[in-house]
């Protein structure tokens, strides 16, 4: 016998029903629709990216072998005969990423414990914008501040125990103003990392007796290492790809070298000087410039990759 489900009366409305019963809220899928859309944005550019790569990588590496690509130690793409050894460009471009994280890393995470532990919230509030300043300037001035200011003070002032001074063009001039230059995205990535840290870890820390350093280095950091991570991952990917700043102070001569005195030609800026339209389309001299960047892709995003598992790893949740 089929049961009958009976409403009493005065008895309170299903508050689920009620929600069900609600008009549908179209800003709200909107809203919805359009930040699924952003977030497509970054995968349908990086698949585009992939394309436009991979079929001039193929067809350079049919007419080079890739033993050759990666054993031999000239590179010399664009002369006769051609030489196709990639190691000199690698190897430049991690020469002039070490010199910028080396003024980079110290600085950075130094402003950023500054700003969250030893500024007052005012002269926190005028000292992240202000650092903030510099990501706006342009790279090329970057570039002419290094030739022009940072690569003389460094030959006039060269100390003599330390060998010949640095040329015009130098791999230490390019990596100490693409230091400076990536100092304001460590800093202000790895404060807002250490802002968000609670409180209760500081006051606990300082209950028991801890001083303000210990506070900030063996309390605010450690809980705030992963995103301290990410802050120099974006930094070194953003020194790995940088154009004009090795373009203009470091030169473009692949030696395959790590001291900071020599020019030097990093893989960025092989591909900015040789895609200049003067290269046939389709020739091996153009499929050079897929392949070299086809590598610096494999690079940044083998770097990323491992990053973003070493963030995963020491995350702190904090309720």
């Amino acid at each position: 016998m089929a049961s009958t489900k009976k409403t009493e009366v005065g008895a309170a409305p299903d508050p689920a029903a009620s929600l069900r019963r609600q008009r549908v809220r179209w800003g709200e899928k909107l809203i919805f629709v359009v930040l699924v859309l952003c977030a497509l944005v970054s995968v349908v550019t990086t698949i585009g990216i992939v394309v436009a790569l991979v079929s001039p990588t193929i067809d350079f590496f049919q007419q080079v072998p890739i033993w050759r690509f990666f054993s031999t130690e000239e590179w010399a793409p664009t002369f006769e005969p051609a030489m196709f050894g990639v190691w000199p460009v690698v190897v430049g471009t991690f020469n002039v990423t070490f010199w910028a994280l080396v003024i980079a890393v110290p600085c950075g995470l130094g402003a950023a414990i500054f700003m969250s532990e030893y500024a007052s919230e005012r002269v926190r509030k005028v000292v992240k914008p202000t650092l903030e300043v510099l990501e706006g300037i342009p790279t090329v001035a970057y570039g002419f501040f290094a030739l022009t200011f940072v690569t003389p003070l460094l030959r006039d002032n060269w100390p003599s125990f330390l060998g010949e001074p640095p040329g015009i063009f130098s791999a230490g001039s390019a990596g100490i103003v693409l230091g400076i230059m990536i100092i304001p995205t460590v800093a202000s990535i790895a404060e807002d990392a250490m802002h968000s840290v609670p409180n209760s870890l500081r006051q606990g820390a300082y209950a028991l007796g801890s001083t303000k350093r210990q506070v900030a280095l063996k309390v605010v950091v450690p809980a705030a290492l992963s995103g301290i991570v990410a802050a120099f991952v974006l930094g070194i990917s953003r020194a790995v790809g940088e154009t004009m700043v090795v373009l203009l102070a470091a030169g473009n001569t692949p030696n395959l070298t790590i001291s900071p005195v020599e020019s030097i030609q990093t893989m960025t800026a092989f591909i900015a000087n040789t895609a200049t339209g003067d290269i046939g389309v389709g020739t091996l001299k153009y499929n050079t410039i897929f392949a070299v960047g086809s590598l610096l892709f494999i690079i940044t995003f083998t770097m990323n990759y491992f990053a973003a598992r070493v963030v995963r790893r020491y995350r702190e949740a904090y309720d």
